[in-house]
């Protein structure tokens, strides 16, 4: 029993997202839902990466732009772009557009590299590197990326 535990303890699942042409794994414990793009209602003077708000089942949930956080080029909605609702803590939750849900993946930590420290901002966004038979994936660090550090200050 206790080894059947230890496996799950070290194997975690990711659903892989892409934007523009990286693939990113987010932890699947912090995903709550999936939805198709939808009208955001702008927020005045919100960080530019905020795109703004949307109504989910009588919840209003903010909106935030991965491409323009991490400093890419700006979003271009098309119809395989969805919004990943984010539950960090049970009662906030945050909508990152993405332009694509690809996969779910399992990892095991043998198949995870911790993520370099360096001192780009990118970098803060990565908890490590995932090694899959078809390549790296980039792993999300989301507590870090959902965290608002311009405003911390």
């Amino acid at each position: 029993m206790d080894e059947k535990k230890n496996e799950e303890l070290e194997s975690k699942q990711y659903i892989i997202v892409k934007l523009g042409s990286e693939q990113y794994g987010i932890d699947i414990q912090y995903v709550d839902n999936i939805v198709r793009m939808q009208r955001v209602t702008r927020v005045p003077k919100a960080q530019p990466y905020f795109k703004g708000v949307i109504n989910i089942r009588g919840e209003v949930i903010p909106v935030m732009s991965l491409r323009i956080k991490f400093g890419l080029e700006p979003d271009e909605f098309k119809n395989a772009t969805r919004i990943l609702i984010i539950k960090i803590e049970p009662q906030a939750a945050i909508g990152m557009i993405v332009d694509e849900v690809k996969e779910v993946i399992t990892l095991s930590a043998d198949n995870i590299d911790k993520a370099t420290s360096g001192n780009d901002e990118k970098s803060l966004y990565l908890s490590g590197v995932g090694k899959q038979p078809n390549g790296l994936v980039s792993l999300l660090n989301i507590p870090a990326v959902v965290v608002d550090r311009d405003s911390a200050m």
